[in-house]
């Protein structure tokens, strides 16, 4: 078994290091195994240090020009060669025991893809109703975040990839057509709990709720149709970091 882990970075300078490190360490799991892996970071066209530090992290590089979620992701699969993507963002950290549970399932025929329920490293009052609603959500519909998404390589290839139309939400958009796909071949998708992904509430400090607010409340408006947008996405794509 080879598996493909890609991260998608934008200006990731600050973080990158820790989550690299992280990766590196739970991803002895996969060599315990007698497994193969890799770590790919597409740079997405960031003004930083963070190709630079990809690499002296030991990881492939790859170059999206255009900033785009969904097409960092694509770019990183384009490069990998294992028979599981495993897509972690870039303020993220895993641990051995999900990487374990990951592996689990992985090794199910049945099995096509998943993701997991995740949690911040710090708490922020509304943030934890708001973060314990996702994970609710996330473990009733079968919708992974997309800091941590898992998928066989040529089910991922079947669909296409990630939606280019999108600007944030693509994991939704992924989800939903996975589930589809899964139906017709009788397989299932898992959403792993026991050991949720650790990943940065930097976002809740430099976003107000009122921006979030009205973000969401547009989204349910537009039916989504503002998302393909990059203008309307300002949390992922503005810069602030």
């Amino acid at each position: 078994m080879r598996i493909s882990i890609i991260v998608p970075a934008f200006n990731e300078e600050t973080v990158l290091i820790a989550s690299l490190r992280s990766i590196r360490s739970a991803a002895g799991v996969f060599a315990r195994l007698g497994w193969e892996h890799e770590l790919i970071v597409c740079d997405n066209n960031s003004s930083d240090g963070t190709a630079r530090i990809a690499r002296e992290e030991g990881a492939t590089v790859v170059f999206e020009p255009i900033n785009q979620i969904a097409r960092a992701r694509n770019k990183g699969a384009e490069a990998a060669t294992g028979e599981w993507f495993v897509f972690i963002d870039a303020d993220s950290q895993p641990s051995k025991e999900l990487f374990q549970e990951m592996a689990l399932h992985a090794q199910n025929p049945r099995c096509l893809g998943g993701g997991t329920t995740i949690r911040f490293d710090e708490q922020l009052g509304w943030a934890w109703f708001a973060l314990a609603g996702w994970n609710l959500l996330s473990r009733t519909f079968h919708w992974m975040a997309g800091s941590f998404i898992f998928c066989r390589a040529e089910v991922f290839r079947q669909m296409g990839g990630f939606n280019l139309e999108l600007f944030a939400s693509e994991e939704i958009d992924f989800s939903r057509r996975l589930k589809r796909l899964a139906r017709r071949r009788r397989g299932k998708i898992v959403i792993l709990h026991r050991h949720p992904l650790l990943t940065s509430a930097r976002k809740l400090h430099l976003y107000s709720r009122g921006e979030y607010f009205n973000l969401v409340a547009r989204t349910v408006l537009e039916r989504g149709n503002n998302l393909k947008n990059r203008s309307n996405c300002q949390p992922w794509y503005d810069g602030r970091r």
